[in-house]
């Protein structure tokens, strides 16, 4: 009787905890733990990394990406300014403060966009798409994240400086983090760089070009050679960029920018499906309305238009009416950015915005037929070109004295400039002024463009074409590159500015230099105030963005990155 009972209570027990397995099975399954990943297929996942690039447009990151931080830095850069002066405040959002290169005060999210796009837009998504895509061997899915993690450490290292977080960047038992050195910012960029190389070179596991071009239907169309090349691309720019080093390698660049793209077919462009919602339009087209009261700097103008006094002099640039805007009498001019285009006193004087409207209109036009350039809905944004990569090389030849090289690469790198603009943006450019085999030829021919000679070719030629070939796209580069040359350093070769003309607002002047800059130039930005200014405290301290007390350190953006240190 006894083993009878005990076999009974057995049974009894075997078949409630089947009972309680089954029940706890469906619980499971009705309410799922809120805080556990639940694995989603990454086809869905990759196109949001992609739309973090420019300008995301969701609940959880609206406008994180390069594009909102380069309506401003265009400022510092003078790609462009606002349409009026309104008095540099140090708790108003915008004002004119960035056109009279200020940094970031108060509690504004401004030039916050990038670091948002990194750590929260991409964030965690791109580490689930690494992570489940290596479970899945997707390999191909897996190297183009680390590809895009590479190009984000390295632009939040450019912006940020030493105000970074990479060892503890997305470890989430941390409610505060400790920031680390830009140079490291650079380090993991490269170690993520070899990485993707490797990911994207494997052709094993769950492979498939049909299905990563499912999720990379924006970018690349899931083109791994094409990835490969963004990839190079990312380290030309990294070995590049630290120039005033005794560790630069003009072979490092040399070589990395020979492996990125060669021809405009595999230039590294974000596309826009232009439909109805917001994040399907390119941030800077009518849709979105974000550009209207912007308009081009003298300096661009006068680069194009021959007004400049020590270089490209007298010559009119063929690519104007594809990248700037006329004004009502036909004519291509620009404003001082800090001044609000007050110096202008003829009204049709003034440059069109750059939706083809008057220049004291603000608001998005009923169509896009004035629109030209990137300032469409659905034009391409390009993220690196085959053009800069030929400048970078040229650059780093130019540095190594190989001269020969340099003006090959430079005349390479106009030359596929013009016909980018020709074959992606000729879009309500005049029939008139539409570039031609002629008219390209004869600015090639141009000896105040290319000199006749390689012995004739000056550093101010190389950076001054790039800056006019990565207009209004290639923001944080440029910024970069004129960081480098710390906005007025002499070209030796010409004993002028390699930024030949470019002048900062004026010291002491109102309207001119930010009076809290203490007469020093912007260097860098402040992270984004609603993470870092309301938990990161020591490291702000640390860093030199708040003072003992915690109060906002006002000059902090005029600290000087490590990269452009020797």
């Amino acid at each position: 009787m006894k083993n009878k009972l005990i076999k009974i209570f057995l049974s009894v027990s075997v078949v409630s905890a089947m009972a309680i397995t089954s029940c706890q099975k469906q619980l499971d399954s009705a309410y799922q733990n809120p805080n556990a990943p639940v694995v989603v297929p990454i086809e869905g996942l990759f196109p949001s990394l992609i739309g973090s690039i420019i300008g995301s447009s969701a609940a959880s990151g609206s406008a994180y990406g390069i594009a909102g931080d380069a309506l401003l830095i265009g400022r510092y850069i003078q790609y462009w300014g606002t349409s009026t002066y309104t008095a540099a405040s140090l708790t108003a959002a915008n004002s004119s403060n960035y056109d009279m290169m200020a940094g970031t005060v108060a509690v504004s999210d401004n030039l916050g966009s990038l670091w948002g796009a990194f750590y929260f837009g991409q964030g965690q998504n791109l580490n689930r798409v690494i992570q489940w895509g290596a479970g899945q061997e997707k390999w191909d899915y897996v190297g183009g994240a680390q590809a895009l993690r590479a190009w984000g450490w390295l632009e939040i290292a450019n912006e940020y400086g030493n105000a970074v977080i990479v060892k503890e960047a997305f470890d989430q038992s941390r409610q505060q983090f400790d920031y680390d050195p830009q140079s490291l910012a650079y380090d993991s960029c490269r170690a993520a760089c070899f990485q993707a190389l490797a990911n994207l070179s494997r052709t094993d596991g769950a492979v498939s070009p049909a299905n990563f071009a499912l999720g990379d239907a924006y970018f690349y169309g899931g083109d791994v050679n094409k990835w490969k090349k963004f990839v190079y691309g990312i380290l030309a720019r990294s070995y590049g960029y630290i120039s005033n080093k005794t560790t630069y390698s003009a072979d490092s660049v040399i070589k990395y920018a020979n492996l990125a793209m060669t021809a405009n077919a595999d230039n590294a462009t974000c596309k826009f499906a232009a439909g109805g919602l917001s994040g399907s339009n390119s941030y800077f087209g009518i849709f979105r309305g974000n550009v209207g009261s912007i308009r081009q700097s003298a300096y661009i103008a006068n680069l194009m238009n021959g007004l400049n006094t020590t270089i490209f002099t007298g010559v009119a640039d063929p690519r104007m009416p594809y990248i700037l805007k006329a004004n009502p009498n036909g004519t291509f001019k620009g404003i001082l950015p800090w001044n609000g285009g007050a110096e202008i006193t003829v009204t049709n004087d003034k440059p069109n915005n750059f939706w083809g409207g008057l220049y004291a209109t603000t608001g998005s036009p009923a169509n896009e037929s004035g629109c030209t350039y990137i300032f469409r809905n659905a034009a391409e944004f390009p993220i690196m070109t085959a053009s800069e990569m030929q400048f970078l090389l040229a650059e780093a030849a130019y540095r190594k004295g190989d001269k020969t090289t340099a003006l090959a690469a430079y005349t390479n790198a106009i030359s596929l400039n013009f016909d980018m603009l020709t074959n992606n943006y000729a879009t309500n450019v005049p029939t008139a002024s539409l570039i031609t085999s002629t008219t390209k030829a004869a600015y090639l021919a141009n000896t105040k463009i290319v000199p006749a000679t390689a012995s004739a070719l000056s550093m101010s030629q190389i950076m001054l074409q790039k800056y006019i070939a990565l207009y209004a796209w290639g923001v944080q580069e440029t910024w970069t590159d004129m960081r480098r040359f710390h906005y007025k350093d002499i070209d030796p070769a010409t004993g002028n500015q390699v930024y030949a003309d470019f002048t900062p607002p004026p010291t002491g002047a109102t309207p001119g230099l930010f009076p809290s800059n203490n007469g020093k130039l912007v260097y860098i930005c402040r992270p984004r105030y609603n993470s870092e200014f309301l938990y990161d405290i020591p490291s702000l301290k640390a860093v030199g963005a708040l003072d003992a007390s915690g109060s906002q350190v006002v000059d902090y953006h005029t600290t000087q990155p490590w990269n452009i240190q020797p």
